[in-house]
């Protein structure tokens, strides 16, 4: 095995985490799940399996991920941040087998592209994919404390790219996505408005080329109108880039991620505009009173 270990955020994932940690056990030493008190079978099948679990309660993704940098007895020099709901492809396995024991000593993380699996079908048309700082060496890194698009950060080095890809492909029904993104939409009209009025101390990302031009297309996303700009979003992926090539599976995820999901963010972006009277120094002070310290 290669010198990683494998941390895995979990609350009640019991339908993928078998898949996960078998997957995991592929190229990694160890494997950690950093539990929120599942009510479900996920930490004893984790155990089974021979994972190590540890459990903490839920703040935000940042504070979790970055209590598990600060308390795991995380002895391997490169960590793999990995969801319950992904795994590697084959060749990207490999290709850490082939790449990690001649390195530079530089390097101290890479990205890998992330493909999205909806309702069993790969989505290939329309999206760009994911370019994400998922294997890192831990001394330098540290997660940013966002509402929404949590990067990984580095201090110091180069971050390399790995060339195959991770697969995204959560196996629960419709009712669940859209309750969970019901949820992402909260935090996504948050980190909208946190973005638009400058309230991050540091947007500067060190998590990769791909990372800091998406951090930018959401900076021009922002200045654009509400509500036409969700629509121009699903009109561009699943129009101009083809996204209808997929199917009903690339309809029903272009429409309900790219559409009604931003478009149900700016809903509530707009609810709290317009509770304030669009009064920036109140949003403002709204803001900073109730989410910048979270």
């Amino acid at each position: 095995m290669l010198d990683i270990s494998v941390i895995i955020l979990t609350y009640n994932e019991q339908v993928h985490i078998e898949r996960c940690i078998h997957n995991a056990q592929k190229f990694a030493k160890h494997i950690y799940l950093v539990d929120c008190y599942s009510t479900d079978g996920t930490v004893e099948i984790a155990r089974s399996l021979g994972a190590e679990v540890y459990q903490h309660p839920w703040e935000n993704y940042s504070k979790q991920f970055n209590w598990a940098l600060q308390n795991l007895p995380i002895k391997t020099e490169w960590v793999w941040r990995m969801d319950a709901d992904e795994y590697l492809s084959d060749e990207l396995i490999e290709e850490l087998h082939q790449t990690l024991p001649s390195l530079p000593k530089d390097i101290n993380g890479f990205t890998a592209p992330c493909l999205r699996i909806f309702m069993g079908k790969y989505i290939r048309h329309g999206i760009i994919p994911l370019i994400l700082l998922r294997l890192f060496k831990i001394r330098y890194a540290v997660c940013e404390n966002r509402f929404m698009d949590e990067h990984i950060q580095l201090s110091e080095g180069i971050i390399g790219e790995l060339k195959h890809p991770f697969f995204d492909d959560n196996l629960n029904g419709l009712t669940w996505w859209t309750t969970k993104h019901n949820g992402y939409a909260t935090r996504e009209a948050i980190d909208l408005l946190m973005t638009e009025y400058g309230l991050y101390e540091n947007d500067v990302v060190n998590s990769g080329a791909h990372s800091a031009a998406i951090r930018k297309k959401k900076l021009k996303y922002i200045k654009l109108p509400l509500f036409w700009r969700a629509f121009a979003f699903f009109f561009l992926r699943y129009f101009i880039r083809l996204g209808f090539l997929d199917g009903k599976e690339g309809f029903l995820w272009h429409f309900l991620q790219g559409w009604w999901y931003r478009t149900l963010a700016d809903a509530k972006v707009y609810e709290i505009k317009k509770r304030f009277g669009h009064d920036a120094e109140k949003i403002k002070a709204y803001l900073k009173e109730n989410y910048l310290n979270l």
